[in-house]
């Protein structure tokens, strides 16, 4: 259940129903004569469907570009893939697919860098749509490869097309660092997606000034349901999502991105960066509480369901 290809086909099918714009979030309304409504609150199921996009937009290249600093964008439309260049090298978070891989190969190249200058790769979580292809990357780079200690059963068992085996993971844990060249990469363990799902912090230097960057890996629940409440308490996926926000909340973020585009208006965001804009759209403080908020809602409503479902059930409830 907790691997999202597994239950693609079931939601791409109510794709076209979605009562929502990707990337956004319906805001209150407020005049002098109307009511205010409260905001939106997504369900996971509109959560899975903003983020996983369709089978073509996993594999279209999103173009190619600077976000901040040496952070770029080399994913596809719906799966993101992160190059982080330095003197001594190049680190790029999340290999996604095999499929994939040439076209992350070919935005490498069309930025200007080389795809043998990647020394380094991470990854956010343990979902083929993010790491399937890493023993592909490692073949053509020579790249080290780090995973956080949680993941790494998992990881270990993922199948790929090519058959090609998985590699031997150096193990981080919560709080570890990855270093490269100036660059600094800080793990955090955020649980619940997966077992060692983990969201990525460093720092930006852009105009002078220093920005938190945070990449999150991701907070999502990949159908309503999944048990989180049970015999009047959270189960133990419960407990372990309630770890990861806890997680999440100690995290400061100036610019949020995620694993998946949706999770940060990649495609808004580039919009205004195309047009000119003076300030960069991807400097965005509220964003990473926003998508937080928006993630933590979905978590809630689930457990908020799942304790009035017991509760109907019990013997002697009213109808």
């Amino acid at each position: 259940m907790r691997n999202k290809t597994a239950i693609f086909a079931v939601f791409v099918s109510i794709l076209a129903a979605a009562p929502f714009v990707a990337g956004q979030q319906t805001a209150p309304t407020s005049t002098a004569t109307a009511p205010q409504t409260a905001p939106h609150v997504w369900t996971a199921g509109e959560l899975f469907r903003r983020n996983i996009g369709t089978q073509q937009q996993q594999r279209t290249q999103f173009p190619p570009h600077k976000i901040i600093g040496n952070i770029y964008y080399v994913g596809t439309e719906s799966i993101s893939s992160f190059l982080v260049v330095t003197k001594e090298g190049n680190i790029l978070i999340d290999s996604t697919y095999e499929v994939n891989v040439p076209t992350i190969k070919d935005s490498v190249e069309k930025l200007g860098f080389k795809f043998s200058e990647i020394k380094i790769l991470v990854g956010s979580h343990a979902h083929g749509d993010h790491q399937e292809a890493d023993p592909m990357v490692i073949e053509m780079t020579g790249a080290k490869v780090y995973a956080m200690a949680e993941d790494i059963p998992d990881l270990k068992t993922m199948r790929t097309p090519s058959g090609k085996a998985r590699p031997n993971y150096l193990v981080l844990h919560d709080k570890d660092e990855v270093k490269l060249g100036e660059a600094t990469l800080v793990a955090h363990l955020t649980p619940g997606h997966t077992h060692g799902c983990t969201t990525w912090t460093m720092k930006a230097e852009e105009g002078g000034k220093s920005y938190d960057v945070a990449i999150i890996g991701s907070m999502g629940i990949n159908s309503e349901t999944t048990r989180m409440w049970s015999n009047g308490a959270l189960t133990p996926l419960g407990e372990e999502y309630t770890r990861g926000f806890k997680a999440m909340h100690e995290i400061h973020a100036d610019v949020v991105l995620g694993s998946h585009p949706a999770m940060h208006g990649l495609a808004e965001k580039y919009a205004k960066l195309k047009a000119g804009s003076e300030a960069n759209p991807y400097i965005d403080p509220k964003g990473y509480e926003t998508e937080l908020a928006i993630e933590e809602g979905a978590f809630k409503l689930i457990i908020e369901n799942q304790k009035k479902a017991e509760a109907a059930a019990r013997p002697g409830a009213s109808n």
